[in-house]
């Protein structure tokens, strides 16, 4: 099972969790992820917060689907770097993406 990704020109577009994979995996996803929606109101984490957000706005069927879309790339890129899992991880801007001023800085 592989998240869908389709990059160009700097721009990242995630995809969805394909219903090609593994059924049982994507229902184990699934799973979990109505639980942490169920009981993201009691805890103050950026996941949950992220939750209670997404439920507000779209509803709690589509916030299950997107946790568990959430949580499956975490999964592969845990896997994948053979890493551990890091709550505290902020990602950061590509090269691509920054301003040409913060890369050649003028002289002063």
């Amino acid at each position: 099972m592989v998240p869908k990704q389709n990059s160009t020109g700097g721009k990242t577009k995630l995809g969805s969790i394909t219903k090609r994979s593994d059924v049982y995996l994507r229902t184990l996803l699934i799973q979990g992820a109505k639980s942490v929606v169920n009981t993201a109101d009691s805890r103050s984490d950026p996941i949950s917060c992220w939750v209670l957000a997404l439920n507000e706005r779209s509803g709690w069927q589509k916030a299950v689907v997107a946790l568990a879309n959430k949580n499956a790339r975490i999964l592969w890129a845990v896997l994948m770097r053979f890493d551990r899992f890091d709550h505290h991880h902020v990602s950061v801007q590509p090269a691509a993406r920054q301003t040409s001023t913060s890369m050649n800085p003028r002289p002063a």
